[in-house]
């Protein structure tokens, strides 16, 4: 138990949660939509500060971040619960379990134990991914000032749906996100993940405005989100918010409540990142299909092979002091 941050206190002990963008109004007793955030006697509270569930290492490349230290590896820890409810999700054990089963689970970790279980496994970074970072914040905020202090990076695997005044505060120690962008439109998000499409895209714009280094990551789920339209129109927002951000669309396989529908093809993979490179973006990756060309970094200037991949292993890096070797042109990211 600890005393939540973000939130405001209301008339009859009611308060509002102002960490993630739903800004849920819980009354006394009750928890907001995450499940792990509870009013009591008009006090908000995280059920999941110091109750890590998951911790593994980690390649940077699985988050997937490939502009951020290629080749190095993350610490990457959990609690359980988050503020979406997706279909398809792939880690529906641990982010449902407070809304599936009403448990709450987690062994009690302190912060500066995970900063030294990453200094011990020499990890360039925390990773705060598998469920939803933002609703355990106080857990992975006091986690980041206390990794920064060690000279290790942070970094958030993210649905988007983190309020502008959390972004801002953790901004100083969190260094890169990986944010899912799951849709064009506004009914298959609220009938995949229960969320609006608008705020995803203004998160997005907060996290390039607040200097965060992030990329962007589409699940392409057929006849849900693989029409060339609406592909176009995700590719057109990310140029729009930069076209240095790098893109990944990964290949959907059966999960959870979305068992109906089939692997996405590969060829879906293919034409996702053939349109992503015409809208102008710089770096369009096909994610979940390891040995694919669409895995390797290129230069965007002179297409030279920079970066070889096979799934999260790096094959093969030519990239030269953050350039191409080929053409002296700078490529876009942080460690390069």
């Amino acid at each position: 138990m600890k005393e939540a941050m973000f939130f405001s206190k209301l008339d009859d002990t009611k308060v509002q949660c102002n960490l993630c963008r739903h800004r849920c109004v819980i009354e006394n007793g009750k928890k907001g939509i995450c499940r792990v955030r509870e009013n009591r006697g008009g006090i908000l509270y995280s059920l999941v500060y110091r109750k890590l569930i998951s911790e593994n290492i980690d390649p940077i490349e699985k988050k997937p971040l490939f502009h951020f230290h290629p080749g190095s590896t993350a610490f990457s820890i959990a609690t359980v619960g988050c503020n979406f409810r997706c279909m398809n999700c792939q880690n529906h054990e641990i982010s449902q379990l407070p809304r599936d089963l009403n448990q709450i689970m987690g062994k009690d970790v302190a912060p500066e134990t995970i900063v030294d279980s990453a200094l011990q496994y020499q990890c360039k970074s925390i990773a705060y991914t598998y469920t939803e970072p933002t609703i355990f914040f106080e857990y992975a905020y006091e986690t980041a000032i206390m990794a920064s202090g060690k000279s290790i990076k942070n970094v958030f695997v993210t649905n988007g749906y983190t309020t502008r005044e959390a972004l801002e505060t953790i901004k100083p120690y969190l260094h890169a996100a990986n944010i899912d962008l799951k849709s064009f439109s506004e009914v298959t998000y609220k009938k995949l993940c229960g969320a609006r499409l608008e705020q995803v895209l203004d998160c997005i714009r907060s996290y390039k405005e607040l200097g965060i280094w992030i990329e962007i990551t589409t699940l392409i789920i057929p006849e849900i989100n693989d029409s060339d339209s609406e592909l176009r129109q995700i590719a057109e927002f990310i140029k729009d918010v930069g076209p240095e951000i790098p893109w990944h669309v990964s290949r959907f396989y059966p999960q959870y409540r979305l068992i109906e529908k089939p692997p996405t093809p590969i060829d879906t993979l293919r034409r996702a990142r053939e349109i992503g490179l015409e809208v102008g973006l710089r770096y369009v990756y096909e994610g979940n299909v390891p040995g694919e060309e669409g895995g390797n970094t290129y230069c965007y200037h002179c297409k030279k092979v920079l970066i070889k991949r096979y799934g999260y292993q790096i094959m093969e890096n030519n990239v030269v002091h953050g350039k191409c070797p080929g053409c002296n042109t700078s490529i876009d990211g942080v460690g390069m």
